[in-house]
């Protein structure tokens, strides 16, 4: 809700669904074919929500592997911004990423691009950076809006499943 160029919150769940103990969802309010940096951001952000709510909460020590799964799209997403999609100002426009493709009759034809130990390093620090930075948006937002943090997650707790509206209104009081 407080990031900019976010989807709308669509809905809110503490009900496991398979490997998931719980999920927030949000659905985009048209057709997209590409997503912008600032988009591409504010997702990055909203994927470090529930890790960073555990640690406000329950502390570093108590840290769950809940949000395993979230880390595991964030770093996905932050990679391909710096090897992809050349959203990287030390890296530049370029492609560094492994360039994977099925062939007829199932086999697998792989070209790997080569990069230098240091370029490899430049990428790890990219994704590094871009990381931190979601992480810390997270945590200033969550602890400017703890107040928020804990209506919802009391609502949750009481009603298991909320829409964004509902989840918008208890904002608003």
């Amino acid at each position: 809700l407080h990031m900019p160029k976010h989807d709308p919150l669509h809905k809110v769940t503490i009900i496991p669904r398979g490997r998931a103990l719980g999920v927030t969802m949000s659905l985009p309010e048209r057709d997209r074919y590409s997503m912008s940096k600032i988009e591409m951001e504010s997702r990055l952000a909203s994927m470090f929500g529930g890790r960073v709510a555990e640690e406000l909460i329950f502390g570093d020590e108590n840290v769950t592997s809940g949000a395993s799964n979230d880390i595991m799209q964030a770093t996905n997403l932050a990679r391909a911004m710096v090897t992809e999609w050349g959203m990287s100002d030390k890296l530049g426009p370029l492609r560094y990423a492994s360039n994977e493709e099925e062939v007829f009759l199932g086999h697998s034809v792989t070209r790997r691009i080569n990069v230098s130990g240091a370029t490899a390093k430049i990428i790890d620090e990219e994704i590094r950076r871009l990381i931190d930075e979601a992480e810390t948006t997270a945590r200033r937002i969550l602890t400017e809006k703890l107040d928020d943090l804990h209506k919802v997650a009391n609502a949750l707790l009481e009603y298991e499943t909320l829409s964004g509206d509902e989840v918008k209104a208890l904002m608003r009081g």
